[in-house]
């Protein structure tokens, strides 16, 4: 936050003493950072709850039903900042978009990832989906940790009849009985146990609980706009410590009133969450990059990208200093 108002501050003094120049001097207020949400703006729900959404720039929350179409939505310049998990972002790699480039990495629960079928449905483990059809969410947790625990179970990819869909078209499927089984994530598991669903397996263990931010490299020439994002990462860094510090019946009614559920439901969820793995925000590392490989590694193996993938190529620590000092501000 220091350093946002530095840079303000600066932009303003040397827009003042530009000699004959016509154009305006930037300031925060001028800054509009578009940034994805999935499911529902839940980001923008934890920065009400600490009351940290005071920012002196604006955001928008544009929502997406999955990190791929943010992915799509960077690629197309649509918005300024995307969420997803690790996998997304290895098939933009994979398509040559190393403009985009991974900013932060958010810690946060697996939870809420699965397999489910229908409430009548006679399967009670992922082998029995040999033979079946599952639907997916291509590109995303869920083909990824499919893939993990149909494997685990000593079947393959083959051995199923794989249905890529939207989460919100999987519900719908699984409902209708069209489908055998679906693997999802987020609300659309939310819905589906509301219809009584049962959960097969679980990608809670085998997902790594990186998350990733990412932004195209021309954000990151912009050092008005690049210094916001920094600023809003620590403030959603905060914001997810208040929560956790006795404040979390309140964000539990706002989990409640963008995911459809009773409090009580999201309030023990959350619980479940911030006690498997409580949510922070962290610059880049090697450590999280080496995690990303293995899962690229695994997208080779399975075939759905061509080749050894890099993916080294699509990070940076380009702000890694910078929000260093900022996390490690204390809160105010």
């Amino acid at each position: 936050m220091k350093r946002l108002a530095a840079l303000v501050a600066l932009t303003l003094a040397f827009g003042i003493a530009a000699c004959g120049s016509s154009a305006s001097p930037a300031s925060s207020d001028e800054i509009t950072l578009k940034v994805g949400a999935t499911g529902w703006a839940q980001a923008a729900a934890a920065l009400e709850v600490a009351k940290l959404d005071d920012t002196p720039y604006k955001v928008e929350w544009p929502v997406f039903p999955g990190g791929d179409k943010q992915m799509q939505a960077l690629t197309a310049d649509a918005i300024d900042v995307g969420q997803a998990s690790e996998i997304p972002p290895i098939f933009v790699a994979a398509a040559g978009g190393t403009d985009i480039k991974v900013i932060a990495v958010q810690r946060a629960s697996t939870l809420l990832q699965e397999v489910i079928v229908g409430k009548d449905s006679t399967i009670t483990d992922i082998a029995g989906l040999r033979g079946k059809k599952v639907g997916y969410v291509k590109n995303t947790t869920a083909q990824y940790f499919l893939y993990e625990l149909l494997r685990q179970a000593g079947l393959g990819w083959r051995d199923i009849q794989a249905a890529p869909l939207l989460p919100k078209d999987g519900v719908a499927a699984l409902g209708s009985g069209s489908i055998d089984a679906l693997a999802s994530y987020g609300n659309s598991i939310i819905t589906a146990r509301q219809g009584g669903a049962r959960t097969i397996g679980t990608g809670k263990d085998i997902l790594s609980g990186n998350f990733q931010w990412l932004a195209r490299e021309k954000l990151l020439d912009d050092p008005a706009k690049s210094s916001a994002v920094v600023d809003l990462l620590a403030r959603l860094h905060r914001a997810y410590a208040y929560i956790r510090d006795g404040h979390q019946q309140e964000y539990a009614q706002a989990v409640s009133d963008g995911t459809h559920q009773p409090v009580a439901e999201a309030l023990q969820q959350l619980r479940d969450q911030e006690a498997q793995r409580p949510t922070v925000l962290q610059p880049t590392s090697a450590e999280a990059i080496k995690s990303q490989q293995a899962v690229a590694d695994a997208f080779t193996d399975l075939g759905a990208i061509p080749g050894k993938l890099d993916v080294a190529t699509i990070w940076t620590d380009r702000l890694n200093t910078e929000l260093a000092a900022e996390l490690a501000e204390p809160a105010s």
